[in-house]
């Protein structure tokens, strides 16, 4: 595929060709004021999702909530609307659609009502069964109120035939599958429950007042004064209430394959997950970038914000200088998908701007998270020659995004990814870089420190069966590049691939 079919193709798709994640999840338990904490969480949370936020209170064993469209301060915008959500423990929720639309019927927590009792739920993750699932409860009847997968659960708790609450919550846990991390109120606990391969991250903290809270990530403990005291494992379903923290699981099938991109993109700078500082997973990361790379140039920037940790990692390993030569504006907001090539240029102008003082007549390597359409990172390029600089070698510290995410991620379409029909030397050559260089799935798995991670966006090789997505990501390997990466694991599916074909 040519420079001119490929982003003819891409362009008029979606104006946001980077990675977004589902939700943000915040819980407390025991505090005099748990929406406006809760409020404050999910402000924290606040990059995991911005189509819709809400918040719903328990004020002893009536729940209560309030939900919209927007960022968490647009929708709680109004005093009265925060006010008007009493009680001592609440859930709360910030979500980007990966599944289902954005429409207010999707925002959660979702609230429901059976067997005279109130149900509180909020989600982050993607299922993969849900379709599935769906169909076969509204052949018995169920009568769904969004488009969401959240949905599911509740429809399948609400179906268990178990005499207790719990005993049903754990039954329609071992029916979903996929990556999940939920957050459930009942009139008298907060439960938390993660999927057997915690693609999701979730924490617990403890305030100084002995309230409870529970997060998607621990920066939120930070702002609301918390300190983490553990983490809610795979399989698990931890209930909190008056009587405290109780740890119980609903499956002994667990394996931790946390998802590698919370490392490289989702997750803030300054939260940790499972024990490692995303900012030093970053750093690290862009150190052994600079090792593997090996660029004469004369200086390295970062592009703001989740690649500026990377840039200093890369700059102090190579001993060439950091320098700030781009400019993020802070007070634009998304901008929506625009009709012409030089609308849609100006709306990256108005994001991101290059310092000519800074990279004029100068080699630049410019370090950036990740690749995904190549349409970001073609319009960073130009704008750094168009202001002087000599060269522009682009580094990318992760390896070439080319398979789909079915647990959370919404990059579920192959055929979207540049990665997927391109080689490296191709996509160099369409970004209009003088040299491109990607990090190694070795050199990732070195830079976190652990190896319990999901790396299927890289290999191709994923830790659970796709079940409702497995016949259109088997489709979708129909068209594979050639790979130059040393990724073994690729290659020999290439050439697998190659001898079938002949």
């Amino acid at each position: 595929m040519n420079d001119k079919s490929w982003f003819d193709k891409i362009e008029n798709t979606d104006e946001a060709s980077h990675l977004n994640e589902e939700c943000g999840l915040f819980g407390v338990w025991n505090h005099p004021d748990a929406a406006r904490l809760t409020y404050f969480g999910l402000h924290a949370l606040q990059h995991r999702g911005q189509e819709g936020a809400g918040i719903l209170t328990n004020d002893k064993g009536q729940l209560k909530r309030f939900r919209g469209l927007g960022l968490v301060t647009d929708v709680f915008k109004k005093p009265e609307n925060l006010e008007s959500l009493t009680g001592t423990a609440a859930i709360g929720h910030v979500r980007y659609a990966t599944a289902g639309n954005a429409r207010i019927d999707n925002i959660q927590p979702f609230l429901f009502e059976f067997l005279g009792k109130s149900f509180g739920l909020a989600h982050n993750g993607n299922l993969t069964n849900a379709d599935s699932l769906r169909t076969e409860l509204e052949k018995n009847g169920a009568i769904f109120s969004s488009t969401s997968d959240t949905e599911v659960l509740m429809h399948l708790i609400r179906r268990s035939h178990h005499p207790e609450m719990m005993g049903r919550i754990k039954e329609a846990l071992n029916t979903v599958k996929g990556g999940f991390a939920y957050l459930m109120m009942v009139e008298d606990s907060l439960i938390a429950a993660l999927d057997p391969n915690g693609f999701r991250p979730l924490s617990i903290g403890k305030m100084a007042n002995g309230a409870i809270v529970v997060a998607s990530e621990t920066c939120a403990f930070d702002v609301v004064g918390a300190t983490w005291l553990q983490d809610v494992n795979p399989g698990e379903v931890v209930i909190i209430n008056d009587k405290g923290i109780q740890v119980d699981t609903y499956t002994n099938n667990t394996q931790l394959n946390i998802c590698s991109m919370e490392y490289i993109y989702f997750a803030r700078p300054d939260s940790i997950i499972h024990g490692v500082n995303v900012h030093n997973a970053r750093k690290q990361s862009g150190r052994i970038l600079a090792r593997e790379a090996q660029i004469d140039a004369d200086m390295v920037i970062g592009v703001p914000n989740s690649s500026l940790s990377a840039a200093s990692g890369y700059a102090e390993e190579s001993g060439l200088p950091y320098e700030m030569g781009l400019i993020k504006n802070q007070y634009v907001a998304r901008t929506f998908i625009q009709p012409t090539q030089e609308l849609r240029e100006q709306g990256v102008r108005m994001k991101l701007s290059a310092v000519r003082g800074v990279v004029e007549g100068k080699r630049v390597i410019m370090v950036d998270d990740s690749i995904v359409r190549g349409t970001t990172s073609r319009r960073i390029v130009r704008l750094l020659k168009e202001a002087g600089a000599a060269e522009v070698h682009v580094v990318i510290a992760s390896p070439p995004l080319a398979y789909p995410c079915f647990y959370g991620i919404d990059i579920q379409k192959r055929e979207e990814l540049i990665a997927a029909t391109h080689t490296v030397e191709e996509i160099r050559d369409l970004i209009e870089a003088d040299s491109l260089t990607y990090l190694s799935v070795d050199g990732l798995v070195e830079a976190i420190g652990h190896k319990d991670l999901t790396l299927s966006y890289f290999t191709g090789d994923y830790p659970t069966p796709l079940y409702d997505y497995e016949d259109a990501y088997t489709a979708s390997l129909t068209a594979e590049p050639k790979p130059d990466t040393p990724n073994q694991a690729a290659e020999e599916k290439y050439l697998l691939k190659e001898s079938q074909n002949v």
